[in-house]
């Protein structure tokens, strides 16, 4: 790793105590954009302040005890301070390596929200059903760790599954968790359906959309096509009374997005325009660009819908993760939401990855 520079460090914590003294601004406060944009710096930096501020404090102590040792001529006294000194050298380089990984530069959409959505891809009532079995994961997990959510869609097939399942997901670490989530999720087990009792592949796939800012894009009103009908499926207890639920088109490039979780036909359609904003802007990313995508697959993987990230297997009840070899056999345990062993793995990958971009770049 390339070593700690002081003064960047000085320049963080500084930048971190500016960023909390404008948000305590009544002029700050009063400005809802704004203030988003500070709290979102403000997450995204965190962590790396308090480490700097420690790692900083730990070096002066080391520094004051080398100058104590140097003048110290008492024997006793010496030996106090050597063992102090290596104490406290020992804390600096735990505490140097974890700053290291924390400066690692983070994903330009860090500390956003963001839409998740689950859809039945290939193997008929089965995908449906695993679509479902994935919706409850994710759900269990984001109540284990604290992430709040909201159901903005939800389609039923009819043998119990859903079509589709998409999540508005929010909290500071939303992205940075589930961010290589996205991709296909194929499932080997014996359906429900199946007389037979034969073993059955089927797929889904997961995207992972951040929330757009309200000034990233622009959307011309006579672009979209906006319907409304009644609420059908999980969700509402409003099923069928009114035509609350709302499905917006964007024309020029097909995109759909909908919402009927809430009673309020305003409210469903908000959240309908912010979903389809920040699907605008996703494919505004992927379209240009290509750079970032190429060093995200050299990473862990694309992210790409079309591509296979992890397995489940029931009947051994395993869990595999092709992007990192990854494998583990508590399949029942991630079902119930314990992803924490999965995602970590892949949040570590990531990282050395990255710390081996660096390494490269400053070798050259």
């Amino acid at each position: 790793m390339a070593e700690l520079n002081e003064n960047n460090l000085r320049t963080i914590v500084a930048h971190f105590a500016a960023i909390e003294e404008r948000m305590a601004d009544p002029q700050v406060t009063s400005d809802t954009k704004r203030l988003t944009e500070l709290s979102r710096e403000r997450a995204r930096i965190s962590t790396a302040a308090e480490l700097a501020s420690q790692w900083l404090s730990l070096k002066s102590q080391i520094d004051d005890c080398s100058k104590a040792l140097e003048t110290e001529k008492d024997r006793e006294m010496q030996d106090v301070l050597k063992g102090e000194l290596e104490e406290l050298r020992t804390q600096f380089q735990a505490l140097s390596e974890k700053l290291q990984l924390e400066l690692i530069p983070k994903d330009q959409d860090a500390g956003k929200n963001i839409y998740l959505e689950i859809r039945a891809g290939t193997g008929g009532d089965e995908a449906g059903l695993f679509v479902r079995d994935l919706f409850r994961m994710y759900t269990r997990y984001f109540d284990t760790i604290g992430l709040k959510y909201e159901i903005q869609d939800l389609s039923e097939t009819g043998v119990g599954g859903f079509k589709e399942a998409i999540l508005y997901v929010a909290g500071d670490k939303a992205y940075e968790l589930l961010h290589f989530e996205a991709g296909t999720h194929r499932v080997q087990r014996i359906p429900a359906t199946e007389a037979n009792g034969r073993i059955h592949t089927s797929a889904v796939t997961v995207a992972v959309i951040p929330e757009a800012d309200e000034d990233e894009i622009t959307i011309n009103p006579n672009d979209l096509r906006i319907d409304v009908f009644r609420s059908s499926g999980a969700g509402g207890q409003h099923v069928n009374k009114t035509e609350s639920a709302v499905r917006i088109t964007h024309i020029p490039t097909g995109i759909v997005v909908g919402c009927q979780e809430e009673k309020s036909q305003i409210k469903n359609r908000a959240k309908a325009m912010k979903a389809l904003m920040s699907k605008l802007v996703e494919k505004q990313k992927e379209e240009h660009a290509e750079k970032y995508a190429t060093e995200k697959k050299a990473q862990v993987g694309s992210g790409d819908r079309s591509e296979k990230i992890r397995t489940y297997n029931f009947p051994q009840n395993r869990v595999t993760d092709h992007r990192i070899n990854f494998t583990a056999h508590n399949l029942d345990q991630v079902m119930d939401g314990k992803l924490e062993d999965i995602i970590g793995a892949l949040l570590l990958a990531d990282r050395e990855a990255k710390m081996r971009k660096g390494e490269n770049a400053v070798a050259k």
